[in-house]
């Protein structure tokens, strides 16, 4: 077989199945404000650990949807919970507490 120089990419599909979405079942439990974000940026705009890190409150939430917990460990550490995030949101989500339960359920679900 002849070699082009290219191979065939990695699988880069999210299986939910696999995935263990016990830590946003935990948030979402203990903090119900959640369900109100529509995802519209302003936590991320006016976050003090966006402007220097890659800390991205949407992408931290998306991960936690998705169930993927090692990286959302290494997300949320960036969060200096200083509460921007939470004084900007037009949905009045409580973020500190959600970063707070997400703390809380990653130590006791994994």
């Amino acid at each position: 077989m002849a070699d082009f120089g290219y191979s065939i990419s990695k699988d880069n599909t999210i299986s939910y199945d696999s995935n263990n979405r016990s830590v946003a079942n935990y948030v979402l439990e203990h903090e119900p404000s959640l369900y109100n974000c529509i995802q519209c940026g302003s936590c991320t705009g006016s976050c003090s650990a966006a402007a220097y890190t890659n800390y991205n409150f949407r992408k931290m939430q998306l991960l936690m949807r998705r169930g993927e917990n090692d990286q959302l460990l290494q997300a949320i550490s960036q969060c200096m919970l200083c509460g921007k995030c939470q004084l900007v949101c037009p949905r009045g989500v409580n973020t500190r507490n959600v970063i707070r339960q997400i703390k809380i359920a990653l130590t006791k679900l994994n």
